[in-house]
């Protein structure tokens, strides 16, 4: 593989995540608002079944229906564990903190993956990025500041789900070589069906009006975007390069949260923020000047360099 095709390959990834961002950002402005109305199970039932309609509409541009058919139904069932613990997680606390907040402590989940990366997908991480790791989770503790009193469930729920959304992204990037788009996205949504749908039928349930309607319907649209460019991303380059990039959703998140609820970060957060943005800034540097350094990759590091189709 030339450098030539490397940059394309990360090119091309790079607007793939963008988009995913774009449609993951806007699945959390439709949540924070229709979580301060609907229930949980709710929620995450009807955008789940809002999303799947709309793959199953799109499927055709996906390869079709047969284009599901798979032999790494324990990977999908590891998948599906991991979307639970990452959805229910995050919307949980998504309703009980500002949308910012809840952001900045998901996006602790590029330096999970850019830890993991080593010990699941057999790629390099030098002393460097371990330290950009490790002072990004200074970040996090800057934010919690456990003796202040605000370590609550909600942010232990947030935290889980980055942990859960690590390993969506790994799994991605390990099945992206055998498995394709159209599956990993609709596999992956089983397990917030079912268990949405089960704890739903003794649970509150509102009927939505017009409004609601559109919002659950802008809720599955945003996710299939979602799931679509981050999936079309992790399987063209290393997570531990396109990871960090997903911080442009906190950006927006920030400004969504100001203009449509007048939620202001404090100081403690913005610096938090600020050291994990710059800790995983830092991460793309070393993999760009690394990638840029060896024009012929190692026999070992061609697979994990290459894009995926």
């Amino acid at each position: 593989m030339t450098q030539e095709t490397h940059d394309d390959s990360v090119g091309a990834a790079v607007a793939w995540l963008l988009f995913g961002v774009a449609g993951g950002l806007g699945l959390d402005i439709c949540a924070k608002e229709l979580l301060a109305t609907y229930s949980l199970n709710q929620f995450v039932f009807l955008r789940t079944v809002a999303g799947l309609t709309i793959f199953m509409l799109l499927a055709r541009q996906f390869g079709g229906i047969r284009s599901l058919a798979t032999r790494q139904w324990k990977w999908h069932l590891l998948r599906t564990a991991l979307a639970c613990g990452a959805m229910f997680g995050f919307f949980y606390a998504l309703a009980r903190m500002p949308l910012v907040n809840a952001l900045t402590l998901a996006f602790t989940s590029p330096l999970i993956v850019t830890a993991l990366t080593p010990y699941f997908l057999g790629e390099h991480v030098g002393w460097r990025r371990w330290t950009a790791v490790l002072v990004g989770f200074g970040g996090v503790l800057l934010i919690l500041r456990p003796g202040a009193g605000l370590l609550s469930a909600a942010s232990i729920a947030v935290l889980i789900a980055a942990i859960c959304y690590a390993g969506l992204a790994l799994t991605s990037r390990h099945l992206g070589k055998i498995e394709t788009t159209f599956s990993l996205s609709v596999y992956v949504m089983a397990g917030p069906l079912l268990i949405s749908a089960a704890m739903s039928i003794d649970g509150e349930w509102r009927a939505p009006d017009a409004f609601g309607w559109f919002l659950f319907m802008a809720a599955g649209a945003c996710s299939v975007i979602a799931w679509v460019g981050i999936i079309g991303a992790y399987r063209r380059a290393s997570p531990s390069l396109l990871a960090p990039l997903e911080y442009a959703g906190l950006i927006g998140g920030a400004v969504a949260g100001y203009l449509i609820w007048d939620e202001v970060p404090d100081r403690w957060i913005v610096a938090g923020a600020l050291i994990i943005i710059t800790s995983g800034l830092f991460v793309v540097y070393r993999e760009i000047w690394q990638a840029r350094g060896n024009t012929e990759p190692a026999p070992d590091k061609i697979q994990s360099l290459g894009p995926q189709s």
